[in-house]
């Protein structure tokens, strides 16, 4: 047994003698769970092209003692056009003078998870009860074993939540190797709708580890429109778990953008559990140095007429690596159901890496089903075509190289929120020669 698991075991350990009953027996099979299987390795198909072997030699402290006076920059996470409520995380604990929740409508309650496990609510055994014992879900176990807090929303049926909802969780520097587990419950009721803004930042030179786990439950013909900001410092390793279930008629509009931290992994396993319903997962990994993202996405159409777009764009500069997994399940009797893969990737120096494998499985009848992956450079035709018309070779290249990837914002709903991710995206961008970087 390496170091880190030994670490984390003991964490959990002491972890689990604090628990009620109830969660406690969860968290000792969870951490039995772990101490057998350990890390996830490459024999773990879903890990195959990421390796989580420079993660055993280390030996990080569990959680932060001093997280509730660290210094964050406040400016940092102001977003245009999210002005509702806001939770903040600092190195994984939940900090109530950076947050700001106000009055809710009537049928909305938020707040950390924490409050909901020390009063023993019925909705925070939900959030436990998965027990992800699929090969290489290692770490969402552990996640269950250490998670001591976290994001609670319930949004009543019928309830329409105007502005988003924004979460932080922030990355700062604790002078030590750290480790952080959070665990988020969203329930939406039937008919409800809300935003969910998720933003990840992190100073650079903290190091730690962040890993979240998320269970959303969607009411027939529910609507959430999810945006994530990955942002993490480039020392931080984050993993993150989201488990989706859509009942009929719900909706899931999702749009990522995954530009930081030095080593990530994104797990979505989302079921259209109910007739009619429709999720669109919209995303980009933009990478340079040696960082690495894996991003897995997990599909499962349950029930009749449901609809389904996956669009997921790569581009890695230097020695990144970008690697995606997609699968499309349309179980037995899902009959009209509509599935839509596509993973496009664009490699911007030789010793860069893409890895993608896109999988559709069908056992209905009467599906309209796509997948399709590419990796190649930029378009030799359209630069020739923009220098022609007195481009200058590097304003070509990162005007080709944000086309590449900028249509995945379409779609989002707050105009300046839009506007500031293109922002983003655009500064996240490898730089050309003679772009004066």
């Amino acid at each position: 047994m390496n170091a880190f698991v030994r670490t984390l075991l003991d964490a959990a350990a002491d972890v689990e003698r604090g628990s009620p009953q109830w969660l406690a027996e969860t968290r000792r099979a969870a951490r039995e769970d772990f101490a057998r299987r350990g890390l996830p390795g490459p024999r773990d198909e879903p890990w195959k092209y990421t390796n989580l072997r420079a993660l055993e030699s280390r030996v990080p402290r569990v959680g932060d003692p001093d997280a509730a006076t660290r210094v964050v920059d406040v400016a940092g996470f102001e977003l245009p056009g999210c002005h509702g409520p806001r939770l903040v995380f600092v190195n994984g604990v939940f900090r109530a003078d950076l947050s700001q929740v106000g009055a809710l409508p009537a049928g909305v309650e938020l707040g950390p998870l924490a409050g909901l496990l020390a009063d023993g609510r019925d909705s925070a055994r939900a959030v436990f009860a998965p027990e992800h014992a699929e090969p290489g879900a290692a770490l969402a176990r552990l996640n269950a074993a250490l998670a001591t807090d976290g994001v609670s929303l319930d949004v009543a049926a019928g309830v329409v939540l105007e502005a988003p909802i924004h979460l932080v969780f922030a990355g700062a520097d604790a002078g030590a190797d750290i480790a952080w587990h959070l665990r988020h419950g969203i329930r939406l009721g039937a008919g409800a709708e809300a935003t969910i803004v998720e933003q990840h930042l992190g100073a650079a030179g903290a190091v730690q580890i962040g890993n979240l786990v998320e269970q959303v439950a969607l009411g027939a013909g529910a609507r959430l429109r999810h945006v994530r900001i990955q942002e993490a410092g480039v020392d931080a390793t984050l993993v993150s778990r989201t488990d989706l279930v859509l009942g009929a008629g719900a909706s899931f509009d999702a749009v990522a953008l995954e530009l930081g931290a030095g080593l990530s992994r994104r797990d979505v396993r989302l079921r259209l559990d109910g007739e009619g319903a429709r999720a669109d997962l919209r995303g980009a990994a933009v990478l340079r140095g040696r960082q690495h993202m894996d991003a897995q996405f997990e599909l499962r159409h349950a029930s009749p007429g449901a609809t389904s777009e996956v669009r997921w764009r790569g581009i890695a500069d230097q020695r990144a690596r970008a690697v995606f997994g997609g699968t499309i399940v349309v179980e037995e009797g899902a009959d009209r159901s509509d599935a839509q893969l596509s993973n496009k990737n664009l490699l911007l120096s030789p010793h860069a890496e893409i890895d993608t494998r896109p999988v559709l499985e069908i056992h209905a009848d009467e599906v309209k089903a796509a997948h399709g992956a590419t990796v190649g450079r930029l378009d030799e035709r359209s630069l020739f075509y923009l220098r022609s018309r007195g481009v200058p070779e590097s304003a070509a290249r990162s005007m080709l190289t944000f086309a590449f990837c900028s249509d995945i914002l379409d779609g989002i709903a707050f105009e300046p929120l839009r506007a500031d991710l293109g922002q983003r995206l655009a500064r996240h961008l490898p730089r050309m020669p003679g772009d004066g970087a």
